[in-house]
């Protein structure tokens, strides 16, 4: 029977008693297997306060987040998204005169996601770590629509580091002789980014695995018109080489 989940992986499931601050879809807090919606006015400083730790400076905070106008008025943004979260039910931070932190045994699905593809490429992985997954490319864009300098430059970071764990998860179930899911895997690899090499490669590999050279050879063939028209570019040597060695070579 196939794998083939929705969820997220293991690492990303709530314990019991605790809470969790979602970035991927959100912000959004989910506590007591309940979503709390963060509001409007609060959802960029809880953003800030996950993609730093769950620890930030105040005064860093106020300036990165609000940098127009006076000192004394970014300081007073902060306080007003502190009390909006307060006002909604949401009291996940603990806050005194110099920082601004999550509450003890708060997680954050971007850090148990970048876990999880840790301890796959570290090859520390689990047999629940190689549940397949089958999100939504654009649901699993971190913070999708911001544009700060600080989400972008967090946002490519996880994002390399989920394709890295999806790869390796293709990897992990060839070698485990699982090459059904693989290829299953390695289809939704490619449905993340169609233009990684990396990502194909595991595809046309879960291919030859299973013994369908054919398949192998679509997926190569597919490839390579979509990065033509998409880059102008032709698939690496080594990539051709995949589709034209004896399966035993691999």
């Amino acid at each position: 029977m196939s794998s083939l989940i929705t969820s997220p992986p293991p690492s990303t499931e709530q314990p019991v008693g605790c809470q969790m601050l979602c970035l991927v879809g959100g912000p959004y807090v989910v506590r007591g297997g309940h979503r709390l919606n963060v509001p409007e006015g609060s959802k960029r400083l809880l953003a800030f306060i996950a993609l730093h730790g769950g620890r930030v400076d105040r005064r860093q905070a106020a300036g990165t987040l609000w940098p127009e106008g006076s000192d004394e008025r970014a300081a007073g943004n902060l306080r007003s998204a502190v009390w909006r979260l307060k006002s909604g039910g949401i009291d996940i931070l603990l806050t005194d005169k110099q920082t601004l932190a999550l509450r003890p045994g708060t997680q954050t699905d971007v850090n148990a996601l970048c876990e999880w593809a840790g301890r796959l490429a570290d090859g520390c992985s689990s047999i629940a770590d190689l549940r397949i997954l089958a999100w939504d490319p654009e649901a699993a864009d971190i913070l999708p629509g911001w544009y700060d300098e600080w989400v972008i430059c967090e946002r490519e970071r996880i994002r390399q580091r989920l394709l890295h764990g999806l790869e390796a998860v293709v990897r992990e179930l060839i070698n485990i002789g699982r090459v059904g899911d693989a290829v299953e895997a390695a289809m939704n690899v490619v449905r993340f980014e169609p233009l990684r090499e990396s990502a194909q490669r595991a595809l046309i590999e879960a291919h030859l695995a299973e013994h369908n050279r054919i398949e192998a050879r679509r997926a190569f063939e597919r490839y390579s018109r979509l990065l033509a028209e998409e880059m102008g570019l032709m698939p690496s040597t080594e990539l051709a080489d995949l589709v034209t060695l004896p399966v035993t070579s691999l």
